[in-house]
């Protein structure tokens, strides 16, 4: 077999990873590197006036809106855009983050599997690193001591940002999941609306 043909068959092959995760819909195939897509301007990273009750160093994501406040306190903070799960697969309420990856891997729940059979070939898990459909880091939403199996994660199909298309994790493209990943530490609460 060629180089060429190894070269194809490995970008078909991390395509197909892609579109086979659980917090990764299918939308078309694999579209490249996130150099390569623009990002609507208002999901870019920005500091923001944001007036909340939550505490300096809390996290609120607003599903509705796609957006993720790391609260700076005295009226500010960190924006992030963000893709959030689809109708009925989303995660409300109060989490903390109970655990941080870098390059995590990723195992489809049984949930996902049900919902997309073609997972089942990923139920052995998907090594980290730059082809994972976690991304660069991820940040693991616990509830009471245990993985609520939600995730705020960095994304490889970063045009998804600011639609709902995942299976209930938040994602936000890697250069910003590697971003907040430095600025929260475990414990950080989390809340979803």
């Amino acid at each position: 077999m060629s180089a060429e043909n190894i070269a194809r068959r490995g970008l078909l092959l991390v395509g197909l990873a892609l579109m086979a995760s659980g917090c990764i819909p299918s939308i078309g195939g694999f579209r490249g590197s996130s150099s390569t897509v623009t990002l609507d301007r208002r999901y870019k990273r920005q500091r923001v006036a944001y007036e909340s009750a939550e505490p300096a160093g809390s996290i609120v994501v607003d599903t509705s809106q796609r957006f993720l406040y790391s609260i700076e306190g005295s009226g500010y903070a960190m924006r992030y855009g963000v893709g959030v799960g689809q109708e009925g697969l989303t995660l409300k309420g109060r989490a903390t983050i109970g655990r941080k990856a870098v390059w995590p891997s990723w195992t489809p729940s049984a949930s996902m599997i049900r919902r997309k059979p073609r997972l089942a070939q990923y139920a052995g898990g998907v090594s980290g690193g730059p082809n994972n459909p976690l991304g660069a880091r991820a940040l693991y939403l616990y509830r009471g001591g245990h993985d609520t199996r939600f995730r705020l994660h960095g994304t490889n199909e970063p045009w998804t940002i600011g639609t709902a298309v995942s299976s209930g994790c938040i994602r936000l493209t890697n250069d910003d999941i590697i971003d907040l990943y430095e600025r929260t530490p475990e414990g950080t609460t989390v809340i979803v609306i």
